[in-house]
């Protein structure tokens, strides 16, 4: 992945999920963004566990997300709309354990389970999953 496809689909430097963070005037050089809804500019936590050979078909979700890989590997696809389409946009990007992912607000994508899978997964504000149902090409 080039480090313009790396930008285009989201960082540490330029995701939403870093957005927002308040410094703690009680503790010098600490930031924290609490969660979503109680911060409506927050952020939705979730500890996930896949089982190896699962898949997300491709979807996208309505803010910028990020997963860290606990244990296992997964590979992510993403894709562009080309008329009724889905084209595949690069090659799937592999995470292994101890890597992190970032994917942009509304960047189709899919998830594929390699090994069983241990997540922290992290959504920029209110969390959901839009099904994208066209056809691969």
């Amino acid at each position: 992945m080039t480090n313009d496809e790396m930008a285009r689909d989201g960082t540490s430097m330029n995701s939403d999920v870093w957005r927002g963070l308040i410094p703690d005037p009680g503790s010098p050089g600490f930031s924290v963004c609490t969660t979503y809804p109680t911060n409506p500019d927050g952020v939705e936590v979730m500890l996930e566990r896949w089982d190896a050979g699962t898949e997300e078909l491709p979807h996208f979700h309505p803010g910028d997300d990020m997963t860290v890989v606990v244990e296992g590997r997964m590979s992510v696809q993403f894709y562009r709309k080309v008329g009724e389409s889905l084209i595949a946009d690069g090659a799937p990007v592999q995470l292994a354990k101890g890597d992190v992912g970032y994917v942009r607000a509304h960047r189709i994508h899919d998830a594929k389970y390699l090994e069983n899978c241990q997540l922290v997964y992290v959504h920029h504000g209110a969390f959901a999953f839009n099904r994208v149902n066209l056809v691969v090409a």
